[in-house]
């Protein structure tokens, strides 16, 4: 179980606490479990539409350049072989799928452990909305640093949902990324310095992903 002290929008503790929790993989499994999943996204993210051609596909090349005897250069049967310039490519890459499988309960457990490992990381406010009337990316980035986030840090703000006044004050924000509680996934969990969610969110975190 994960508790956490609520700020305000100054900074200041509330003196409310919010709990989450969660079902994880057992100490001995959580790495790799995590890795897995982490790979999976990663993999399932990838285009696989880079493509080259073979010599059969480059235009060209029907006619032998020379005949076999006599001329003293090498034999050529094509100006298309891949030893030739604007010649076909050996084993280059062909479209393909990079997904990786995993099982739904899998992953969701994966997630629940890459969430709960960052508690350490984590900082819950309440509601904001309110106090951002018009978009004003200044006053956002002034509310996350007295919370306490350095500023080079990599902000993951977690919102119970879209507002569109807070994602126009944060668009700006270069090292912040803005999701839905809904959304959540194992890469941005990882790879943010600190993961900052309001109590509405977490609620709604605890029941999406709670057992």
């Amino acid at each position: 179980m994960v508790n956490c002290v609520v700020r305000n929008w100054d900074g200041q503790e509330t003196g409310q606490q919010v709990s989450l929790e969660l079902k994880v993989a057992k100490e001995e499994n959580a790495a790799h479990i995590v890795h897995r999943a982490l790979v999976r996204q990663m993999h399932n993210a990838r285009q696989g539409n880079a493509s080259t051609k073979t010599r059969s596909e480059v235009r060209g090349g029907g006619r032998k350049p020379w005949r076999q005897k006599g001329t003293g250069r090498a034999r050529a049967g094509s100006i298309r072989s891949p030893l030739w310039r604007g010649g076909g490519v050996i084993f280059g890459p062909k479209p393909r799928e990079f997904n990786i499988k995993m099982n739904r309960k899998e992953r969701r457990l994966a997630l629940r452990t890459a969430l709960i490992s960052r508690e350490a990381d984590l900082i819950v406010v309440e509601e904001f909305g309110e106090k951002l009337p018009r978009p004003k990316t200044k006053e956002l980035a002034s509310a996350i640093a007295r919370w306490g986030v350095e500023p080079e840090a990599k902000v993951l703000l977690i919102l119970h949902e879209a507002s569109e006044t807070v994602y126009l004050s944060a668009r700006n924000i270069g090292n912040l990324k803005m999701i839905q509680a809904t959304h959540l996934n194992v890469f941005d969990l990882l790879n943010a310095d600190k993961i900052v969610t309001t109590a509405a969110a977490m609620a709604k975190i605890q029941e999406v992903y709670g057992e």
